[in-house]
């Protein structure tokens, strides 16, 4: 069952109706019901509920944006890996304490090449959210990324990684394990690796624990993703001590995907069908798919110390920028 956004309430209704007519119509096997002609009237209602969808997504707000970013039907990281790749084969734990499912990855073949995929999963229903740990990984998690990200250069392989999370997860038993320490680690091996590294953000990224993954050659985003330092509702409370200041606060952060490319932090945005990647998941990663190939392609003759010096240039220039 589709979940609605609380701005896409005209577009729930009407699709509503849609449903009520398509279910009259089988039930009297698509005759009239009072005159009226229930093939056309439903056709109309899609075209309106079409036209609808287009001007609401044609002008969402930063922080519908994050409203978008964070819905529970979107696609995520196991749906990417399991639409995109083939022979893949999970790897688990970091030789140090344990797994940590929120942060999942192992070797695969993208398009037939060998790849290292690595990515933040969140889980689709209470159980697997509950495993996953909502994609908020602890210490363990990051340096199973830091591990697989070394087998990766050691074997030549290119890594992918798809970003989701809202943040690495901040309890106590994860800052007594060193979260900070693995966070910095992983950011480091990201940026030492010297294999190509394509980055994309398909959901939400949040702050460190996103960054640990995805400081790569090549960073992307889904078009209503989100990338920042810190979520609206808790940068509101800190600015402001008032959650209601949400909307500014997420204007204030630049948190959009076509924000972050204007500042040149992101490469490319990846379109979605219209009504988000959570409309049509299967159209979602196949773009995805198609862009992360393009970026691939861009970096595969690259010599190791060009992939290195690249890297270090690019992100030497942000903080210039800055």
């Amino acid at each position: 069952m589709r979940q609605f956004l609380d701005f896409e309430k005209s577009v729930a209704e009407l699709e509503t109706k849609i449903g009520e007519l398509r279910q009259v119509g089988r039930q009297d096997d698509g005759a009239g019901l009072d005159g009226l002609n229930i093939d056309e009237e439903t056709a109309r209602l899609a075209e309106k509920a079409d036209k609808q969808l287009r001007s609401l997504y044609s002008k969402l707000t930063p922080l519908q944006k994050v409203q978008v970013a964070r819905h529970a039907q979107r696609p995520h990281a196991l749906d990417y890996i399991e639409s995109l790749m083939t022979d893949y084969t999970p790897l688990a734990g970091d030789r140090a304490f344990g797994d940590d499912q929120a942060l999942i990855g192992g070797v695969a073949r993208f398009r037939g090449q060998p790849v290292m995929v690595i990515g933040t999963e969140r889980g689709s229903d209470t159980e697997s959210r509950l495993r996953h740990n909502f994609g908020m990984a602890r210490p363990e998690g990051y340096r199973k990324a830091q591990r697989l990200m070394r087998m990766a250069e050691r074997f030549g392989l290119p890594i992918l990684t798809f970003v989701d999370t809202a943040g690495a997860w901040p309890g106590i038993d994860a800052e007594a394990r060193g979260q900070a320490e693995a966070i910095a680690r992983a950011i480091d091996t990201c940026l030492q690796v010297k294999v190509p590294l394509i980055a994309t953000v398909i959901g939400e990224g949040g702050s460190g624990g996103a960054i640990a993954i995805a400081a790569g050659d090549r960073v992307l985003m889904l078009e209503h993703a989100i990338y920042s330092v810190i979520s609206p509702e808790a940068a509101a409370s800190i600015l402001w001590r008032d959650p209601k200041m949400a909307p500014a606060a997420a204007e204030a952060l630049r948190l959009t995907a076509q924000d972050l490319k204007k500042l040149g932090l992101i490469d490319r945005i990846v379109d979605e069908p219209v009504g988000g990647a959570q409309r049509m998941p299967a159209e979602a990663i196949n773009r995805v798919g198609e862009a992360i190939s393009a970026e691939l392609a861009s970096v595969k003759d690259l010599t190791k110390e060009e992939l290195l010096l690249r890297r270090r240039e690019r992100y030497l220039e942000m903080t210039r920028a800055s």
